[in-house]
């Protein structure tokens, strides 16, 4: 499973709170984040976690091209709704994305509980019947 993970800077002490809560999960995805958000997680949260480049520089579209091309499966963004971001553009993109491609995409924090929790029940249950393969 590919997951991106993103947060404004408001939100990455959320993010790497969230990130440690799914930890068993998160280390079995492919996980993939921008920036300093992706340094955080890996020294914080001691998840492997491909870095792309920040979000003002680029990160969010290169999670958008991805997801495009199937490579993504859910994108966990935790966007700061309160303070304008430079590159909100790219963000608005990165969500049309989603939905064009319908992948999941959670943007707040209640959200992404639930995402990561279903997404990993449903790892869990596809594991077994690889297993029996």
């Amino acid at each position: 499973m590919h997951i991106a993970l993103i947060a404004h800077d408001a939100k990455k002490d959320l993010m790497v709170a969230l990130a440690r809560d799914f930890v068993p999960f998160l280390s079995r995805c492919h996980v993939m984040a921008t920036g300093t958000t992706g340094s955080r997680l890996i020294v914080e949260a001691g998840l492997q976690v491909e870095r792309l480049l920040s979000g003002p520089l680029g990160g969010d579209l290169q999670i958008g091209a991805r997801l495009a091309e199937g490579r993504v499966d859910a994108v966990i963004f935790l966007r700061d709704p309160m303070t304008p971001q430079p590159h909100e553009p790219d963000i608005n993109a990165l969500v049309r994305a989603c939905d064009v491609h319908d992948v999941v995409c959670a943007t707040n924090e209640s959200t992404a509980r639930h995402v990561l929790r279903a997404l990993s029940e449903e790892l869990d249950a596809q594991e077994p019947q690889a297993q029996k393969r």
